[in-house]
């Protein structure tokens, strides 16, 4: 009993204290904020407005998962990730008693079902698709939903570990972006997409230009099957990379070739691409110096430059053009950008992808171009309307990212991404099982194929590459919706404007 009360005294005494302290720390910072001048909030109402910080960090948390709807959120609504994570996970993806996706909004999509859907026994896989005929070594694939780019250094090196597992599981290909090819994307072995970025990292001589000696060490390795320019990306056409000196270790400054620990600031567009001629000089010079194809990746704000540039290609014949086209959509995403051009730049996917394969159509050369389409393509009715819309093959960077495990914390610019994704911080990376993650991966990439699949044979025909215009129709205005080869109709007779 008296050892109970010496306990007790010991605890009492050690509460006062910690009162005393804590009343104390309240003094001094009411003194602190009262004679401060930098906030206005904290001078008149001291103590108190330090409140306010806290609660709009922890709105962000409470507004995800308490108060938001399922369909309410940006850039990602609960819904789109839930499918994503219960995918990647191999959990059921079917849902019950009806859709609480609304379908009165204009600008809802909806799929027009056939009155004798394909059956399985006449489902046809995707068919083997070539890419690059005027090429060395052509590629040839079969996978039409791939992994966009994402660099290293971006993103970590166990998340780049396990999409390149992930995606040799899946039979799908990986994009490096514009950070360089690392010994992480090849550690899986699946075929690669190395882009070539406006600050030509990992190809680059001492000045920055391109060198075709650390072009063709790159397009040695058999992985590396495509090479794509980098003219704009989606969050940010106009706008360079921007990798923040805390992320730029030791290893990232020499696979880019550049100084550690300074922040990593791309040009808003490579110096040596000015013009048309340019480019295909560019594309030219690629496909020389690797022998395998080419093409661009640009968001879409003035088009008129593109019927410039199918112009010139016939000029000096098919064989000089890009082999694809990547369009990034206004709506993309990035690891770090101004708001400016996030919230305002560039035409969304919706847009601009009908509009490039119509001008690449007028001028003959869809059977020669392969249309790529990114952005905010995360879920099956997304590529599929992709699809439908014009696009040979779709990629996706933010879905892989929901795959590996990505709660949209907001912090990929911060280093402290929760989820080990997007930070170098040993400490949170730890949480990024690799051999869990990939196969999480390659679980989404297949899932997503075949729901794709199933809309498709849903429509009547025998695999997803078989999806046309009338095949998806669009809501208008007056709550009625029209097929989208009549929605788009104009574009395809669109005369050379917006330069």
């Amino acid at each position: 009993m008296e050892l109970l009360l010496k306990i007790a005294n010991v605890l009492t005494e050690l509460f006062v204290l910690a009162l005393g302290l804590g009343v104390m720390f309240v003094i001094a910072m009411y003194v602190v904020d009262r004679t401060q001048t930098r906030h206005s909030l904290r001078r008149n109402f001291p103590v108190l407005a330090r409140f306010r910080y806290l609660f709009e960090k922890l709105g962000e948390f409470f507004r995800q998962y308490f108060f938001a709807m399922d369909r309410e959120e940006l850039p990602f609504n609960r819904a789109e990730r839930s499918w994503v994570y219960r995918a990647a996970k191999g959990a059921d993806t079917t849902v019950a008693f009806g859709s609480t996706r609304d379908l009165r909004p204009t600008g809802t999509v909806l799929f027009v079902n056939c009155p004798y859907p394909t059956l399985e026994r006449d489902a046809l896989k995707p068919q083997p698709m070539s890419i690059g005929p005027h090429a060395q070594r052509p590629f040839i694939t079969t996978s039409f939903f791939n992994i966009s780019g994402m660099s290293y250094g971006a993103i970590s090196r166990p998340a780049v570990e396990a999409l390149s597992k992930g995606a040799a599981k899946a039979g799908i290909w990986l994009n490096t972006g514009e950070g360089g090819l690392s010994p992480a994307h090849l550690e899986g072995g699946a075929d690669i997409v190395f882009q070539i970025g406006t600050a030509n990292y990992g190809v680059r001589d001492a000045s920055g230009n391109l060198d075709e000696a650390k072009l063709a060490a790159v397009a040695a390795n058999e992985q590396v099957r495509m090479f794509e320019i980098k003219l704009s990306q989606g969050a940010k056409p106009g706008k360079g990379g921007i990798l923040p000196g805390a992320k730029v270790s030791g290893e990232i400054a020499r696979i880019r070739a550049i100084a550690e620990g300074e922040d990593s600031i791309s040009p808003n567009r490579n110096p040596a691409i000015d013009s048309a001629e340019d480019l295909l000089d560019a594309i030219a010079r690629v496909r020389r110096v690797t022998g395998k194809p080419v093409g661009f990746k640009a968001v879409i704000g003035a088009y008129g430059w593109l019927d410039e540039l199918c112009l010139l290609i016939k000029q000096r014949g098919p064989e000089h053009g890009p082999d694809f086209i990547t369009i990034d959509s206004a709506d993309g995403g990035t690891g770090a950008a101004p708001a400016s051009l996030i919230d305002y730049m560039g035409l969304p996917l919706k847009e601009s992808l009908p509009l490039v394969a119509d001008i690449v159509s007028r001028h003959g050369l869809r059977e020669r171009i392969r249309i790529i389409a990114s952005g905010k393509l995360t879920n099956p009715g997304q590529v599929a309307w992709a699809m439908c819309a014009g696009a040979d093959l779709v990629v996706s960077a933010r879905g892989f990212m929901l795959a590996l495990g990505c709660v949209q914390a907001l912090q990929c610019n911060k280093n402290t991404c929760p989820t080990g994704i997007t930070t170098h911080d040993p400490r949170l990376q730890r949480g990024l099982v690799v051999h869990d993650k990939a196969e999480r991966v390659a679980r989404y990439a297949r899932t997503l194929m075949k729901e794709v699949e199933t809309i498709a044979h849903s429509c009547g025909v025998a695999e997803p590459r078989l999806l046309q215009r009338k095949h998806c129709r669009q809501v208008m205005q007056d709550g009625t919706s029209i097929p989208l080869d009549e929605l788009y109709a104009k574009s395809a007779t669109m005369p050379l404007t917006n330069s």
